[in-house]
Order: structure tokens, then sequence, then C-alpha cells
């Protein structure tokens, strides 16, 4: 059954939530997933696990309490937002399958302007390398997989996979999801050109001093519409079953 694609232009925050958890909570067993794409007005969000002392000067900009995973991040124009409605028990995949597959959406998709996107171990989301976007030399602090079993993921430096190591990076991509009933919402956001000013009234995703970039920050000139339709279609490829 194919995803429905929604390309919702700019809307408040507040009501797409409520849309989502409405959506979830009625579908039936046979409703259609479905990818909504759009950008917020200026918000700050904070999720179930945020911590105030992570808003550090919110000023103008209003902070909506969420029900996401993850800490406190910033929505404004220039961002693509995607929304997968996903059941993923008729998938026949698992939140970190999930999760990776958003991932690989991203990277596809600033592959595509050249871009080499990277993950950080236990640091959700994806990240450029900010003197050479384009390398691919891969990260010290990437995902690796252990031999042993005990433990899924180590960062590849041997370092401890609970203090992230961002040196040299700026994060382009930011993660966060909510699982109801097999059923996923919220989602991932994409930098492409924004005013990124209001990314130093907080500690981005919890980290202080975490660097938030976009596409035009890196040298990439590509309109919102552009970007969005993008990695919508590859989202619609690495979310289907």
């Amino acid at each position: 059954m194919p995803i429905a694609l929604h390309l919702l232009g700019r809307v408040d925050y507040s009501p797409i939530v409520t849309a989502m958890q409405e959506f979830t909570a009625t579908r039936l067993p046979e409703a259609p997933d479905q990818l909504w794409i759009c950008e917020h007005p200026p918000v700050f969000t904070q999720g179930l696990a945020g911590k105030a002392a992570h808003l550090l000067m919110p000023g103008d900009i209003p902070v909506v309490q969420t029900n996401r995973g993850g800490q406190v991040t910033y929505h404004g124009p220039g961002q693509i937002v995607a929304y997968p409605l996903i059941d993923m028990q008729r998938a026949g995949y698992y939140v970190k399958e999930f999760v990776y597959r958003l991932e690989e959406s991203v990277i596809k998709t600033l592959a595509c302007f050249n871009v080499t996107g990277h993950r950080v171990a236990g640091a959700p989301g994806i990240y450029v390398r900010l003197d050479d976007p384009g390398s691919h030399a891969l990260l010290p602090q990437r995902p690796m997989k252990e031999n042993s079993g005990s433990e899924p993921f180590r960062c590849a430096a041997g370092s401890d996979p609970n203090i992230p190591d961002f040196t040299g990076l700026g994060k382009i991509a930011a993660l966060g999801i909510k699982v109801s009933r097999h059923c996923t919402y919220h989602g991932l956001a994409l930098n492409v050109a924004m005013d990124l000013e209001p990314y130093a009234r907080i500690n981005p995703c919890g980290y202080a001093g975490l660097r938030s970039v976009d596409l035009s920050t890196i040298g990439v000139s590509v309109s919102w519409q552009e970007a969005a339709e993008l990695l919508g279609q590859k989202l619609l490829i690495y979310l289907a079953p």
C-alpha cells in the first residue's frame, strides 16, 4: 500500500501535532500511511525528556511542550519538517530501523547536492563536516556495530557513546519521533535556508555548543520547494515496507 504524500506548505505547529495525534489514535488497520511535509513559523519545541536548562533565552519565540522524544529544538521558515505517519507493524520494521531509514533518506537527499551527511554515535540526526561538506571520509565518531553483541553500537574512536563528539561538525537535520500502537508520528527536520540565530537561544537537542547549519550556510542554493519534493521522494522510497 503506497504512502500518501501531502505537501502542506507553511502551517502552525500545534494544530499539526493535534492532527497527527488524532489520525494515529483513530486510524484503522487498513488506513494508508501518510507523509506530511511542511514548514512552521518560528517555534521552540520541547520533547518529553526536555530540560528547562536547555532553553537559554527563548525571547519572543513561543515554546511548545510536545510528546515526541528528545530535547529542545527549533522550527522556522526555510526548514523542511517531515511527519511520517507509518504503521510499523504492517511495514515490517522496528523503531531502530525506522530511525535508520529516516536518516538514510536525509543522507540520500544531501547527496543530490554533493553534500555528505554523517551519523554520530549516540546522537540521532545528520551532521556535516564544516570544513569540507562534500567529504566522504568516515567520521571517527560514527556508529559501529560491536562484534560481541552485548552493545549494538559503539563509537568508532572507542570513546563513551553517551558523550557524542561534535568536533568539526554542524547539525543539519534533527529527529524526534513518537510511537503509539505501533504507529509513528512527529519526525524529522532538514535545514535548507533559515535564520539560524534562534539556535543560539537553546542548547540544540540538549547539547551545549552544538552548531546548527543549513544548506545555504554550506554553499548550497536550492529552494524550499525543490528540496522538500526531493526529501519527500527519498522518504517514500526508504520508508516503503
